[in-house]
């Protein structure tokens, strides 16, 4: 079985993310092929990147034991959900430096993004494409995105996210995908682990 990691990228209090968690858990847990793990942001109390070199000048090491314990937690998983809120049409400084505080634990995973606000933070998952292609993460294209009217019919009317129906056929599509690359890219880092040994 797949384990994904759902990083939680808002820690302000009163937080929407605190919605959308569970109902992924809840998608996740009917399924047989992963097991879902939650990563939160506020349980690992990262420094904002405060290394005396570039993780890539030192190999990817890091000398805050917050970031090691990031690092340690992250490596355990073979593909990441990010759960990303939009704030001024990017995403949020505590996500960024999630994945700014750790290197070659990313590499050659798949990432999936479910996003909420506006526009279901599609612009703050335009922005982070571009970050995790470039820690040699693969970026799937499905992605959920919960739009305002949604959003609101939750906060304002009582509503859920399983009201949607689109939204539940969107999770379902997109740990669809998430399964496919994370099975392939498993076997790919497999082969390659093999063959550094060899």
């Amino acid at each position: 079985m797949l384990k994904v990691g759902l990083i939680v990228g808002s820690t302000r209090p009163n937080r929407f993310a605190d919605i959308p968690v569970p109902w992924l858990v809840e998608g996740a847990s009917a399924r047989r092929d992963l097991q879902l793990t939650v990563l939160d942001l506020r349980d690992f109390q990262l420094p904002f990147l405060n290394e005396p070199a570039s993780p890539m000048a030192t190999g990817g090491v890091f000398t805050e034991p917050a970031a090691q314990a990031w690092c340690k937690s992250i490596g355990e998983f073979d593909a990441f959900v990010a759960l990303v809120a939009e704030y001024n049409h990017g995403p949020t400084a505590v996500l960024k430096n999630a994945f700014d505080n750790a290197l070659i634990e990313w590499y050659r995973k798949p990432i999936a993004f479910v996003g909420y606000g506006g526009v279901g933070a599609a612009r703050a998952i335009e922005a982070l494409r571009g970050v995790v292609i470039e820690l040699q993460m693969a970026p799937i294209r499905h992605e959920v995105n919960i739009s305002m009217e949604p959003f609101l019919g939750i906060l304002q009317k009582g509503r859920s996210l399983n009201d949607y129906q689109y939204l539940v056929q969107s999770r379902e599509v997109m740990f669809d995908h998430l399964v496919w690359w994370a099975e392939a890219l498993k076997a790919a880092r497999q082969r390659t682990d093999r063959g550094a040994a060899e």
